[in-house]
Order: structure tokens, then C-alpha cells, then sequence
């Protein structure tokens, strides 16, 4: 198996995104930083169509 896919039956340890509030802190800087489909468009790459409302297909209700 490659070193960067994990096996199918792999389960996380505890089933959690962060193991401790140091973990949280990263992640939210790092979601702080993301840019916007905007950015993205400018740099010619392609943002997330779901998150991309304008052009998203998935009905609202």
C-alpha cells in the first residue's frame, strides 16, 4: 500500500478531526487563511463547485 492512501478498513482512533486544543488552533488558522472561489478564479484554478453557490447544481429548500 502507497504511504499516502490509507486502507479502506482503517479507523481513526478516536473518531475526531482534532486530538487536542492545540490541533483546533491549527486548523483554525489554517481555515482563516483559505481563499475565496474568487481568489481562486483569479489564480486560474477551479474552487469547490458545492461551495460555490452561483454555480452549485445541489437544490436548497
Amino acid at each position: 500500500m502507497k504511504k499516502d492512501k490509507l486502507d479502506k478498513q482503517s479507523v481513526p482512533p478516536n473518531s475526531s478531526m482534532a486530538e487536542n486544543l492545540a490541533e483546533i488552533e491549527i486548523l483554525g488558522k489554517q481555515m482563516e487563511n483559505l481563499r475565496t472561489n474568487q481568489e481562486l478564479k483569479e489564480d486560474d484554478k477551479h474552487p469547490d463547485p458545492i461551495q460555490d453557490e452561483k454555480n452549485s447544481t445541489r437544490k436548497t429548500t
